[in-house]
């Protein structure tokens, strides 16, 4: 059983948007701590935001603040993140993560290794 699903990455241009879904299977999106996560070559992987399912509380990277923002769709089990005024710093794949049955926090939401179930990826890419 596949419980969470990344679409919507591609290539724009520098200052371009995009928005990525992440869809969730029922058990593994409700009251749950979404993370978004992103890694390029060469890098580690680092947290770009976070939801909190319950709630709809959200959190953001200093990196992508004012640019980027997450949302959910209940109905669809479905977490979004709109990427605007995107940089090629913002290249990389993204992932989506969750700690099911967990609030996010802001001094644990980043981190990794506390989330359980991965996504498989999506690519973004962005040119200058």
């Amino acid at each position: 059983q596949v419980h969470l699903v990344e679409s919507g990455g591609g290539s724009v241009q520098a200052g371009g948007s995009l928005r990525l879904s992440c869809a969730a299977s029922a058990d593994t999106y409700t009251r749950t701590c979404l993370g978004w996560f992103r890694q390029a070559p060469g890098k580690e992987r680092e947290g770009v935001a976070a939801i909190y399912t319950g709630d709809g509380i959200t959190y953001y990277d200093d990196s992508v603040k004012g640019r980027f923002a997450v949302s959910q769709d209940n109905a669809k089990n479905t977490v979004y993140l709109q990427m605007n005024s995107l940089k090629p710093e913002d290249t990389a794949m993204y992932y989506c993560a969750a700690e099911v049955e967990a609030y996010c926090s802001a001094s644990r939401w980043r981190n990794d290794d506390e989330y359980y179930h991965w996504g498989q990826g999506t690519q973004v890419t962005v040119s200058s």
